[in-house]
């Protein structure tokens, strides 16, 4: 058949959830993280204590199965900006205008600097008059080589 089409919108929900669902991990870590804090304190501490190994026993029954698991504490990496793809910067060529005369096979004849129009108009006319073919006059870009002129 043809190629396998991916449902970009799916892939993206996917990735959501997988990112929530390590949110999530991350916020429950840091509560037990600030459970063992409490047990250092004196005083309040112990009683929050009491209150959490109530909770932790209603848990137990619902896991009579299997051994209880302890959850591995996830290193939160820094997340780093995307670096931006690098766009070529094109090189810059300079160009020059010129006045070229051309006759009608579109062949350069002769070529005059831009202020020197006028020259290159009398000369296209003299051309025309003397073979008898039509000479025309139109710019002509050319570009600029750095190196031969320094």
């Amino acid at each position: 058949m043809g190629k396998r089409v991916r449902n970009r919108m799916e892939l993206r929900e996917q990735y959501d959830a997988a990112e929530r669902q390590e949110a999530e991990e991350a916020d429950e870590s840091e509560d037990e993280e600030e459970e063992d804090e409490g047990d250092e304190e004196e005083g309040e501490g112990e009683a929050e204590e009491e209150d959490s190994d109530d909770d932790d026993e209603g848990g137990d029954d619902d896991d009579e199965d299997g051994p209880k698991k302890k959850k591995k504490k996830k290193v939160v990496k820094p997340v780093k900006p995307k670096a931006k793809p690098r766009t070529r910067t094109p090189k810059v060529v300079r160009k020059r205008v010129f006045w070229g005369v051309f006759n009608n096979s579109n062949q350069q004849v002769a070529k005059y600097d831009y202020p020197k129009r006028k020259e290159a108009d009398e000369h296209a006319a003299r051309l025309t008059a003397d073979k008898k073919q039509t000479h025309f006059v139109q710019p002509v870009k050319e570009t600029i080589d750095e190196k031969k002129e320094a």
